[in-house]
């Protein structure tokens, strides 16, 4: 029963390493916006199932305050809710008020301040998530593949999806059934890094939130089983410089600017490596493969789902500087939306600090060009971080060996299980 006139709480939340979002809660009229409330360093080291990785850098030791940015607000009020939920998501200090250099966030901000400070630029990126609605029973949602029927038969789920959205300062640009049975996509309309990943972090919690006020339940995990249809999150990517873009060259190698050619280039250079970051579950690298649709070599190509950056299409009378982007395809939910984007900018700086060169636009399937392979396994795409030293320097030490130590652990607790079940048990989780 809806309680009136109560205040508020307050959520004050973190997405984590293994892209779940946690916190601490307090009354809203408590909220003191600079102390923000505490928190615990070894935090940062649980892994998907709620294990803390052993060993982590923390232990039992430090303390921490989490410190809200208010412009985030994302108002949680359910059917069954007896007060409203007020998330906001917070930066993490140290008790001597300096950020603190594990935090997720605080790291993409340090990679869009290298971008516009050493090159002017400046990322316009939009998300697109897709995940798996079924009955709470298991059972699954009627309707055709991108089907209206399919669409209708999830009711009201979308439309309040929509609104929730909408009500949390989330810009929409499509919502759709795809492919897969009980399979939707949706879609955000770009915003600046910081805030495009952002909503990407609430955007998961709205659709899981409104889900389950309709008695069903919404995975993102990145594969339900092997043999079915994947979940991805794309990555929609444009370059702009003192406001106005400079992505688009119809003179450039197929439609890239110079800029973009060279900043694009640094993420081909290093996708092995990021993979670790962008599709780090143990079932990741199994939906990563050619004839899914999701990316199956490291490439770029025209208009091509399977490349992994992809040079999307220009509808006809629209402004080609203002719509043309690439997008990054190999990133699912598993992963931190703000490591994500803070490894992609990253590489960006690299390719444009390193003036490299994209040597090849492919234009025909992945089957039929000479393309690099992606990471086989995680372990592959590991080995790939560990080795490239360029981007052991985009993140802190203690960072990083968390996220390894947390794959780790994620690998021992699922020894043993074949695939099916792997992606059972994140399916529990995602």
């Amino acid at each position: 029963m809806k309680l009136d006139n109560v205040q508020p709480f307050a959520f004050i939340a973190v997405n984590d390493l293994v892209a779940i979002t946690r916190g601490r809660s307090l009354p809203k009229s408590e909220l003191n916006p600079k102390s923000g409330v505490g928190w615990v360093p070894a935090d940062l080291a649980l892994n998907a199932f709620g294990a803390l990785a052993d060993p982590n850098p923390f232990g039992a030791l430090g303390d921490l305050r989490l410190i809200p940015d208010m412009s985030t607000k994302a108002v949680f009020s359910g059917k069954d809710f007896g007060r409203d939920v007020e998330v906001y998501l917070a930066d993490q200090h140290t008790m001597n008020g300096e950020p603190w250099e594990c935090c997720p966030r605080t790291s993409l901000k340090h990679a869009i301040s290298r971008l516009k400070n050493d090159h002017g630029l400046e990322v316009v990126a939009s998300f697109e998530h897709e995940f798996v609605v079924k009955r709470c029973d298991g059972s699954a949602l009627p309707g055709s593949a991108f089907g209206l029927d399919a669409m209708l038969a999830a009711e009201p789920f979308g439309s309040e999806v929509w609104d929730a959205c909408i009500a949390a300062g989330i810009e929409l640009e499509n919502w759709l059934p795809e492919y897969g049975s009980g399979q939707f996509e949706i879609t955000m309309t770009p915003q600046d890094a910081l805030k495009a990943s952002d909503h990407a972090v609430i955007l998961k919690e709205i659709v899981r939130h409104v889900a389950g006020e309709n008695q069903l339940r919404a995975s993102f995990v990145p594969l339900p089983h092997p043999d079915s249809v994947g979940n991805g999150v794309h990555v929609h990517l444009s370059l702009t410089r003192n406001g106005k873009p400079v992505t688009y060259d119809p003179n450039g190698k197929a439609g890239l600017s110079k800029v973009a050619e060279t900043a694009f280039a640094g993420v081909l250079d290093h996708a092995a490596g990021i993979l670790a970051w962008t599709a780090p579950s143990q079932v990741s690298a199994l939906r990563l493969t050619p004839h899914r649709w999701s990316a199956g070599g490291i490439c770029i190509g025209r208009q091509n789902r399977e490349a992994l950056l992809r040079i999307c299409p220009i509808p006809s009378g629209s402004d080609p500087n203002k719509i043309f982007n690439i997008e990054f395809r190999a990133a699912d939910a598993t992963a931190n939306p703000h490591l994500v984007m803070s490894c992609l900018v990253n590489a960006m700086c690299d390719g444009l600090d390193r003036g490299l060169q994209i040597e090849n636009i492919v234009d025909d399937h992945i089957d039929n060009a000479q393309v690099p392979p992606l990471p086989a396994t995680l372990k592959e795409a590991i080995a790939a971080f560990k080795s490239d030293a360029v981007m052991n320097s985009w993140f802190a030490k203690d960072l990083i060996d968390t996220h390894l130590s947390i794959r780790d652990s994620e690998e021992k607790t699922l020894a043993g299980l074949d695939n099916p079940a792997k992606c059972a048990r994140y399916a529990e989780v995602y």
